[in-house]
């Protein structure tokens, strides 16, 4: 915590204020868990700003909270996510239900592009741009080892 610059007496405060808002087991969970200091911090230049945080994470504590439905062993990655989004959202916007996802990212991983879509286009592709990223990709069958038959 010294080197977020949180003192002593502050991360005190942080875990009150974070008993005070969760259930004591999802509390300790976050408090626990190893990104702690990283929420510790948001949560610490939060309050410098006198910003609200604790009514954000109140919006956590619901039995209903979309973060609680999941396999049990992933409840405290789940409840990490959802403390950053109840940090990172507005008092006045839901919070989302699912994670969010980069547009870029979903592009760049999607299926429905490469060689297909450049046919579909006429093949006509930007300049500079690969037929197809290197996991679209087909490659040849391994040739085999060994002995043959």
């Amino acid at each position: 915590m010294d080197q977020l610059d949180i003192s002593t007496g502050a991360h005190r405060l942080l875990v009150s204020r974070v008993n005070e808002a969760l259930p004591e087991r999802d509390a300790a969970l976050l408090v626990n868990s190893r990104l702690w200091p990283l929420l510790a911090h948001r949560m610490h230049t939060m309050a410098q700003t006198g910003e609200p945080f604790t009514a954000r994470l109140a919006r956590l504590a619901p039995d209903t909270a979309a973060w609680r439905t999941g396999l049990p062993a992933d409840t405290a990655t789940r409840l990490l996510l959802a403390a950053h989004c109840a940090l990172t959202t507005p008092l006045d916007a839901p919070l989302p239900t699912g994670p969010r996802v980069s547009a870029s990212a979903a592009r760049s991983r999607s299926t429905t592009t490469g060689p297909d879509t450049a046919a579909a286009s006429g093949g006509r592709l930007a300049p500079g741009e690969p037929a197809a990223p290197a996991h679209h990709r087909r490659t040849a069958p391994a040739p085999r080892q060994g002995r043959g038959r």
